[in-house]
Parts: structure tokens; C-alpha cells; sequence
């Protein structure tokens, strides 16, 4: 009688099965090899010293690069207001050397910082001038800052760009530096933060930084023009970029308050809850 199609001879599936099972036993062979099956743990065919180097190196890279995000990240770990880590109910002063208080620049020649260069608490501030929260922040909160903390003498403000939102947002930053120059930063800050607009909205063009430039009264409109346009500016806007990057910020405003983190368009009493008791844990 024919063999039917769906069907194999009994010869030919007892070989079948034998040779299924001989590979079966070689995929075995070569788990054990390779260490997944928990015996006969070795190196691999044809792994020799370099290799071997090679994935230590990797291996050492890869530990070095968990190294600085742990940086990074303990950069930015701070107790939240009103805690303490036990239950003292203050905010934790950074000790001497920390990471975060390492930040500050503290340069009495820097144009885009406002407040005595010894002032107890300093702030830094990252910003990208489209983002529509850091222009909340300006019109909300900076001048009760100013006029609470920095005139008396307590706070610096250090001003980071951060340009994260395209072409706008670059340029307005090297207005920005630009504009501090000729010692009218903040009055840029002021003028290109003061009202709301629309991101990629044409504000921050050629002819936009140009008119906010007057606006905030920069007295060389030319020599303005050829600072933006500068190496110079490129470098100072990427320093700043870099740092806010390498701290995991991904948006703005985002702040440092002697190294305690806060982020968005805050309130001026969430400052405050910070800014006070670092004052007089420093006296």
C-alpha cells in the first residue's frame, strides 16, 4: 500500500527522531561551553587574552560612566524642604566640598550673575528663554527675590543658559551674553522674558534680539550684534549648556539653591522655604 503524504515510514521516523535527538544533545553541549547551563563553566572557542582585556575595558568603562551619573545624580540628591533626614524638620546643609556647591562660580566679574560674590546662599538658574515657565518665573518671582534676598545681601542669582528648544532658543542665548557685555544682562532678561509669546515665534530673529537689545538699553547696538555673532559667545553658551547637561537637567527653568534642586515656574514661598533656613544655618 503507498505511504500517504502526511505520513513517514516508521525507518524514517525513528531516524528522524535520532537525529533530533543528537542535535538536542549538541545545543546542550554548547550551553554548558558558553556557561547558561550551569556546568562546565569555560571561555568560549577562540576567546583569547585580547579578548578578554576588551571586555574588561568595557567593563571598566561602563563602571566609570555608572561613576558619573551617580555624580551627577548626587549632585542634585538634596532633602526636600522641611526634612531634614532626621526629623529635625530643616533643610540639610551641603557639607564643605560638595559636588553641587562646587557649581557655583562665584565670579565678581560675571555679568550674568546678580549679588555680592560672597553672599551666603547662591542660587544658579537654568534657562532657556522660549521655555514659557522660566518666563513665569520672571514675571512672577524674580523681582520678590531681588528685592527680598539679593539686595540685602543674602543671595546671588548666577544665570546658566541653557538653550534646549532649536535655533531661537540659541540665539537668545548668545543675545543674552551678548547684551551682559555691555552690563545690561538682566534688563535683556527683563525686556525678552517680560511678556508671554509663542515658542519659534520670530522674537529671538536677527531683527527680534536686535529690537530687545534696545529695548533693554544696551548702548552699542553694533558692537551687540558682533558679540552674538562671536566665537566667543558660542563657547560661553556651550560651558553653560554642558554643566546643566551633565546634572541630568532636561528642561527649564531649573534651580540650585546651594545645591538643593528646584524645578519649573515655583513659588516665591517654596524659595523661601529654602533661601532662609541655609541663611541661617550660615551665620
Amino acid at each position: 500500500m503507498p505511504v500517504a503524504r502526511t505520513r513517514k515510514p516508521k525507518k524514517a521516523q525513528k531516524a528522524q527522531k535520532a537525529r533530533r535527538s543528537r542535535k538536542a544533545q549538541g545545543t546542550q553541549r554548547a550551553r554548558n561551553d558558553s556557561g547558561g547551563g550551569g556546568r562546565g563553566r569555560g571561555p568560549r572557542p577562540g576567546r583569547g587574552p585580547g579578548e578578554s582585556g576588551g571586555r574588561r575595558r568595557l567593563a571598566a568603562a561602563l563602571l566609570a560612566g555608572v561613576l558619573v551619573c551617580v555624580l551627577a545624580l548626587g549632585a542634585l540628591a538634596v532633602l526636600r524642604p522641611g526634612d531634614d533626614g532626621e526629623g529635625g524638620g530643616g533643610v540639610r546643609t551641603l557639607p564643605e566640598g560638595h559636588p553641587a556647591l562646587e557649581l557655583a562660580r562665584r565670579d565678581a566679574e560675571d555679568p550674568l550673575a546678580l549679588g555680592p560674590a560672597d553672599a551666603p546662599v547662591v542660587m544658579i538658574e537654568y534657562v532657556d528663554f522660549q521655555d514659557a515657565f522660566a518666563g513665569i518665573h520672571a514675571r512672577e518671582t524674580w523681582d520678590d527675590l531681588v528685592g527680598e534676598y539679593v539686595e540685602t545681601g543674602v543671595l546671588r542669582i548666577e544665570f546658566r543658559n541653557y538653550p534646549i528648544f532649536g535655533p531661537e532658543s540659541d540665539a537668545a542665548a548668545r543675545a543674552s551674553w551678548a547684551a551682559g557685555r555691555q552690563n545690561c544682562f538682566w534688563a535683556f532678561y527683563r525686556a525678552a522674558l517680560g511678556e508671554e509669546f509663542h515658542r519659534d515665534s520670530g522674537r529671538f530673529s536677527e531683527e527680534g534680539v536686535r529690537e530687545l537689545a534696545e529695548e533693554a538699553g544696551v548702548p552699542d547696538l553694533e558692537r551687540f550684534v558682533a558679540d552674538m555673532e562671536s566665537e566667543e559667545a558660542g563657547e560661553a553658551v556651550a560651558r553653560d549648556a554642558e554643566e546643566a547637561y551633565g546634572l541630568g537637567i532636561t528642561s527649564t527653568p531649573s534651580f540650585l539653591v546651594n545645591g538643593h534642586p528646584l524645578q519649573g515656574a515655583r513659588p516665591f514661598a517654596e524659595f523661601q522655604e529654602l533661601i532662609d533656613p541655609l541663611y541661617e544655618a550660615s551665620q
